[in-house]
């Protein structure tokens, strides 16, 4: 049976921490190298939304969002210089492919400001000292920020539709109150989720995908359009958050 004294238990111990934030750091390292990849098709993905927006206003937002970005890129750039003495090496991003729509390129935007969190908030966790983790608690908050001007944009370009003008257009029944004319409506969505968690689907990806569904319904979907438009998004990778949720498996019953 071994022995280890006071001294050296501790000493194993700091020895563990080290390598533990080595590794975070190492991780952080590589998730830099990842965040600052294809530039190049960036650059051409604000332009494409910058010549789409159809207002003025819809130009400036966007080009201040760019403007964030390229300002992160040198951060991210600079902090990989300072702890590794060395350029951040290249690295190939995506290809950039042209949404189908302004709109369609709205919700990809969106969500991957939303995704650019949970990946800047692991390099955070890495850094070594508060300086850097300073700098990158701002970039996080840019990124919030970037988020809630794409649904602010998202939202202007959506037909707004009230209960009354959905239940005309899909001849809802007149003679309920608007709640319950909504709560008819989404009755099949409701139905589905229900029926899918009998089957066991993983809880976060069901709640993500039928209030998403929800919201769609009220920008003036059917239900099941709402529920097509989700899966299109799921399927073609357009939401990294749906898909990845979905690969996380079946609930625990």
């Amino acid at each position: 049976m071994s022995y280890m004294n006071p001294q050296q238990q501790q000493q194993g111990s700091g020895q563990q921490q080290s390598d533990g934030q080595q590794q975070a750091l190492q991780l952080s390292l590589q998730l830099i190298k990842e965040a600052v990849a294809g530039e190049r098709e960036d650059q051409l993905f604000y332009e494409y939304l910058i010549s789409e927006a159809p207002t003025n206003e819809e130009k400036l937002i966007i080009a201040s969002i760019r403007d964030d970005e390229k300002r992160h890129n040198k951060l991210f750039r600079m902090i990989y210089k300072d702890l590794t003495g060395q350029e951040v090496p290249p690295v190939n991003g995506e290809e950039f492919q042209k949404p189908k729509t302004y709109k369609d390129g709205l919700v990809k935007a969106l969500f991957g400001e939303l995704a650019a969190v949970e990946k800047y908030r692991v390099i955070r966790q890495g850094l070594p000292n508060t300086y850097y983790r300073d700098i990158l608690f701002n970039i996080i908050t840019d990124e919030i920020k970037h988020s809630a001007k794409y649904n602010y944009l998202y939202t202007l370009n959506s037909q707004p539709s009230s209960p009354r003008s959905v239940q005309q257009a899909h001849r809802m029944p007149q003679t309920e109150s608007i709640a319950d004319q909504w709560v008819s409506y989404i009755d099949p969505l409701v139905k589905r989720a229900l029926k899918e968690t009998e089957e066991g689907i993983n809880l976060t990806h069901l709640y993500q995908e039928f209030i998403l569904s929800g919201v769609l319904v009220g920008q003036g979907f059917t239900p099941q359009q709402a529920i097509e438009q989700v899966e299109e998004w799921e399927k073609t990778g357009e939401s990294q958050l749906l898909k990845k949720s979905k690969m996380m498996g079946n609930q625990v019953r």
